[in-house]
């Protein structure tokens, strides 16, 4: 049971770790939320689908000059928190190959060179990182000339919270890895990190309004200026990016109705027994986790609240130890970025192409980006190569979960997937050089498939 002694115990952790007033608000509503019933909690049955959104292929383009004017006024903010752990990861996550020699932040780097030259703006580009991802990501940065701004911080650090033991609600305590008792409190830390950072007030006053933000995962994510226009234009505080849900979008998040407002559904909401989740024909619109903020909006909700914007609880459970299952169980208190959709007044949400969402968070999407299926161009886009919804991979985990194991058993590289709807793979399978797979191909293992070998119709 969450009491105010527990709550207190867990905040002057939190605060002897050096937290900010505004982090130290928003953990409070979290664990306010924590002693709600059905903490972090979401039912389909109280839910309604949505109607269709607006198009993004409806917005205008607006003229050069415009295009340019709204363009110096926005700053690309990458998601870059991640370790890749769930991969075998140690480092940045976004310093994993997605192409030959090349990472995810090089093509990061390339998509906001090329578009500051087509459009003459400044663009400035800013990570969000954890003190693991910061020095290693902005080594992996300075070999590109002019793409630090002057007077834009290259990056921030989000948030680190104390993890909670699940039985008692206690800070846990870890003597062995000290470390391992604190965790970033999901994404939807980015508003209080801005704030509690100083990386707002830098932005503003910068002469930056709005911001788009992006996991450093997803290469599909480029500044759009036609949605930068239609904020500006129709004073949109937030938006979110949403796609037409398909069967890939199963671990994703949908939008939904609820209570008269949209909101935003995580898989962690998703109660035990509730099977609605992955019903992508009643929850049509899925999250990209691409957003949209104005800034001045952000500044003007936090000063009436600094822990603004109220997000929803998500609960994350956990052993304080990832690696060891037998470790203490631990909760993790968390929110998603994308939620302001329900809680910031005016919010929008806009339908964009499949193009715009490409993440990579497992080596099933991995093995997707990394394949013919995807071309990377010379100014850094990650174009489809492939005609439809795009190929759903679903690899043994057993045997394909993590990134050495996935590596060696696809030493030449992915098979063609372009003309692939489903790619599944069951037991230990090597793949050879050359292999092409077409419509819907079932590989089980052991087994090696040789050079050159067309699995499929």
């Amino acid at each position: 049971m969450n009491t105010p002694d527990h709550v207190a115990a867990v905040l002057a952790k939190a605060e002897a770790g050096g937290a900010h007033a505004a982090e130290l608000a928003a953990l409070r509503r979290r664990l306010r939320q924590l002693g709600e019933p059905q903490a972090g909690r979401l039912p389909g049955e109280v839910l309604e689908p949505l109607a269709d959104l607006p198009r993004l292929d409806e917005l205008p383009e607006p003229p050069p000059g415009q295009a340019r004017e709204v363009l110096d006024r926005l700053v690309i903010v990458k998601l870059d928190g991640g370790s890749g752990t769930s991969m075998g990861l140690s480092g940045p996550k976004s310093l994993l190959e997605v192409k030959p020699g090349t990472s995810f932040l090089d093509v990061l780097a390339t998509q906001v060179l090329a578009l500051r030259e087509r459009h003459r703006a400044r663009l400035p580009l800013v990570l969000m990182n954890s003190a693991t991802t910061r020095d290693p990501s902005l080594d992996a940065l300075r070999r590109y000339d002019g793409l630090r701004m002057p007077g834009v911080p290259l990056d921030f650090l989000q948030s680190r919270e104390p993890k909670i033991r699940a039985d008692d609600l206690q800070p846990v305590q870890w003597p062995a890895d000290p470390e391992l008792e604190w965790c970033p409190p999901g994404h939807g830390n980015i508003y209080t990190a801005l704030a509690a950072s100083g990386t707002l007030d830098a932005l503003l006053g910068a002469g930056l309004r709005y911001a788009f933000v992006s996991n450093s995962d997803n290469l599909g994510a480029l500044a759009e200026v036609r949605i930068a226009a239609w904020l500006a234009a129709e004073q949109v505080p937030f938006a979110l990016e949403a796609v037409r849900g398909t069967l890939a979008d199963r671990k994703g998040g949908h939008l939904a109705r609820y209570q008269g407002r949209v909101v935003l559904r995580e898989t962690a909401q998703v109660p035990d027994g509730d099977t609605s989740f992955t019903d992508v024909e009643r929850w049509r619109w899925y999250n990209t986790n691409n957003i949209w903020i104005d800034l001045r909006a952000l500044k003007e909700l936090q000063a009436a609240d600094p822990a603004a914007p109220a997000l929803p609880l998500i609960v994350n459970r956990e052993t304080v130890d990832p690696r060891d299952p037998a470790s203490i169980p631990v909760i993790q208190l968390e929110s998603a970025m994308g939620a302001a959709i329900g809680s910031i007044p005016g919010a929008r949400a806009v339908h964009v192409p499949r193009s715009r969402f490409a993440p990579v968070k497992t080596t099933d999407d991995l093995l997707v980006v990394r394949s013919d299926a995807y071309e990377l161009t010379s100014d850094g886009r990650m174009r489809p190569s492939f005609d439809g919804p795009g190929p759903v991979v679903t690899l043994d985990q057993d045997f394909y979960k993590l990134l050495p194991d996935f590596e060696q058993r696809f030493p030449a590289g992915a098979p063609s997937l372009r003309r692939c709807r489903r790619f599944e793979v069951e037991g230990d399978v090597t793949f050879g050089a050359g292999v092409m797979a077409a419509g819907d191909v079932r590989v089980t293992g052991p087994r090696h498939v040789p050079d050159g070998e067309v699995l499929g119709g």
